[in-house]
């Protein structure tokens, strides 16, 4: 027998594993079944070369719990130990000393684990005493057992072993007795060991007998050694892709399609991409791919390794090139990691062109879908964009397809303005915005359709990016100054005039909280609808983009903007004019007199001033001047009041408003009764 102490600097190694690695103790399954698959393999390999000449026979690893006594035993078929290797590898851990360790290593516990040859350790975290039953695969070899209480202290016995290989026996303490649950277990496995590439047996299968579940006689394998990830794509048909998604995510509908990476330089990759089925903006969920090594899942936190947009993807990669921190759970940012990123952006970049070429009638089936994922790639990563604008698509709102490249072809001759600007029009909701998109239909003009999340910035992006270029939604502005060809139309109305038309609208505007519309006339033709609202293009994305932007939430908080625009052209805008000039003529006369005359008497006061040096101007004269000027604003008051006290009475005035409000879905509560029961008036 040999006893001794573990080669360590200091006593105290144990319960500072035990302190530092127990928030994340589950782990030590990993590591136990990742050093029998180890053992396995390295048995495999001798065989291969011909170092070992026996029967490999039956390489199962096996998982069992014996909750009589407390344990839980993890055992393999693979090379096994002599108490000397025991002794170099197990008894001596590379340690420089636990004051340096504690300092380096106190903000991240999962760096212990590989670093410091600690994966064995890890079993320590769950347990009182660790005991290794082993025997070498050498011949004459002699099966020894070890055993640690989680002191410092070993004990080394020689032991009756039958086959080669290694049992780790692990005895649980008594604040992880969870460990000796087949339902905890059976989720451990499921979750770190399904696709390790040795068989992993952990208890029996089950079937249904007299009412309830029994063990059969057979071994119940949770992993699969030779998932589709590690098999040559031109062996696999649609449905195995689609069956191994279904394992991987059994509670998702049908992937869009798939990228399989496979590449051995100038790193070791494979791996398999899905594009998920995405029915709304909820669905999006990052932390979907899993990371692999050589079978043995690490992480399903990619970022770094895989662009930031394709994290929307689902999936498998496997890498042994992947550089990992010691406990295998995150990832270290260098060049090698850049490379693998860069290689994945281009892999799946020539997919979606190939099968945007291949089949473009099946691809536009699926845009809809895929367009999240191909604008936020172009959004966030440049040179995919660069990638990907000959296969990203526009819609318009009739259903078609085009690239880029083919519709400013398409609109250039009808779209293009009076300065040379090519003037993309688009709507977000085809209903509410129907009766703007049917206006600029009849100008022979395209309408895209955007409704997407991402559309906001892609329109600001695709102004920057396509030359000579502009974007505005259809509802921005009157259809004859969406796309100005020639100079507007002055309208024919004299300022007055136009002042009394202004004034009758706006006086009757309905108070709206938080928005802001402004009235305005102009000749836009008798055909024209008589009164249109729009919004500011400027303004509405500034607010849809300041859902997204922390530091533009400013724009969030300012009022809705609009333009009322009167139709000067209309007759039933002129007949509102002529009524009110009818109606408010006599009242006004007297007022315009006045107006007319106090303005008079301003611009003598004014010219008189102009002669003099500003210190020669008396306190008297200035004041004369300022009480001339409140008595324009008195008298220009008591017009507007004059034509909106007339204005409240007329039916044509409130019905055009609330019509214009309406068609932009504006018109709610107490206001809409009215407009419906002044409509079912107005036609008895």
């Amino acid at each position: 027998m040999q006893k001794g102490n573990i080669g360590v600097t200091t006593e105290n190694i144990f319960p500072v594993i035990k302190k530092f690695l127990y928030s994340d103790h589950e782990i030590f399954l990993r590591e136990m079944v990742s050093n029998a698959v180890d053992a396995t393999q390295k048995l495999k390999t001798l065989a291969e070369r011909g170092d070992f000449k026996g029967d490999l026979g039956d390489l199962t690893i096996q998982v069992n719990i014996d909750a009589a006594k407390g344990t839980l035993t993890f055992s393999d078929r693979g090379i096994g130990m002599t108490a000397e290797e025991i002794d170099k590898y197990i008894n001596q851990i590379a340690f420089s000393g636990v004051n340096d360790f504690l300092d380096k290593y106190k903000d991240n516990a999962n760096a212990i684990i590989g670093h410091f040859g600690l994966g064995f350790y890890s079993a320590f975290m769950v347990s009182d005493k660790v005991e290794i039953v082993t025997k070498s695969y050498k011949d004459d070899a002699v099966a020894v057992k070890w055993s640690c209480d989680g002191s410092p202290e070993y004990e080394i016995t020689e032991t009756e072993k039958e086959e080669r290989g290694s049992d780790i026996i692990l005895h649980l303490a008594e604040d992880c007795k969870e460990f000796l649950e087949k339902e905890k277990i059976q989720g451990l496995l499921d979750k770190y060991c399904k696709f390790m590439p040795v068989p992993i047996a952990f208890g029996k299968k089950t079937e249904w007998k007299d009412g309830k579940q029994v063990d059969t006689d057979e071994a119940n394998i949770i992993n699969d050694s030779e998932p589709m990830w590690s098999k040559s794509p031109s062996s696999l048909s649609d449905e195995d892709y689609k069956t191994f998604y279904r394992k991987l995510y059994p509670m998702q509908d049908e992937p869009l399609f798939w990228i399989h990476l496979n590449v051995d330089f100038p790193f070791n990759l494979t791996g398999i991409l899905y594009f998920p089925r995405v029915k709304s903006n909820i669905d999006l969920q990052r932390n979907k791919i899993q990371l692999y090594c050589n079978q043995v899942f690490v992480t399903d936190q990619v970022e770094g390794i895989v662009p930031e947009f394709l994290t929307l993807l689902h999936g498998v990669i496997d890498s042994p090139d992947i550089p990992l921190n010691v406990s295998r759970s995150y990832l270290q940012s260098d060049a090698n990691v850049k490379k693998i990123s860069t290689y994945i952006t281009k892999k799946v970049a020539d997919r979606l062109n190939s099968i945007f070429k291949d089949d473009r009638k099946d691809y536009e089936s699926k845009w809809d879908d895929l367009k999240i994922f191909i604008n936020y790639g172009m959004l966030s990563q440049e040179d995919f964009y660069d990638r990907a604008k000959d296969f990203a698509l526009l819609k318009d709102t009739e259903g078609k397809y085009f690239t880029y490249e083919e519709y400013a072809t398409l609109i250039k001759e009808n779209q293009t303005d009076k300065n040379d600007t090519l003037v993309y029009l688009y709507a977000n909701n085809v209903e509410d915005q129907y009766s703007y998109i049917e206006a600029a239909k009849a100008k022979g003009y395209s309408v895209l359709l955007m409704d997407g999340d991402l559309d906001t910035p892609m329109v600001s992006m695709l102004e920057q990016k396509l030359e000579k270029s502009r974007f505005t939604r259809v509802d921005g502005d009157v259809i004859d100054r969406l796309i100005v060809k020639e100079d507007k139309k002055e309208s024919e109305l004299s300022d007055e005039d136009t002042d009394i038309l202004s004034q009758a609208f706006r006086s009757q505007l309905p108070a709206m909280e938080k928005t802001n519309i402004y009235v305005e006339v102009q000749a836009l033709g008798a055909d024209t609808q008589p009164v249109v609202i729009t919004q500011s293009e400027y303004m509405r994305r500034m607010k849809d983009i300041s859902r997204y932007q922390s530091g533009m939430a400013f724009y969030g908080e300012m009022p809705d903007t609009y333009s009322m625009v009167l139709n000067s052209d209309h007759p039933l805008v002129k007949r509102v004019l002529d009524e009110e000039n009818a109606g408010c003529a006599e009242a006004l006369k007297p007022v315009k007199a006045e107006i007319k005359g106090l303005e008079a008497r301003l611009a003598i006061l004014h010219q008189e001033q102009e002669k003099k040096k500003p210190e020669e101007v008396t306190q008297e004269e200035k004041d004369d001047v300022a009480d001339t000027e409140k008595k324009v604003r008195e008298e220009n008051e008591k017009k507007k009041q004059i034509v909106s006290d007339h204005a409240k009475g007329n039916d044509v005035i409130h019905q055009l408003i609330d019509l214009a409000l309406l068609q932009n879905g504006m018109l709610k509560g107490a206001a809409l009764a009215a407009f419906l029961k002044r409509s079912v008036d107005m036609i008895k």
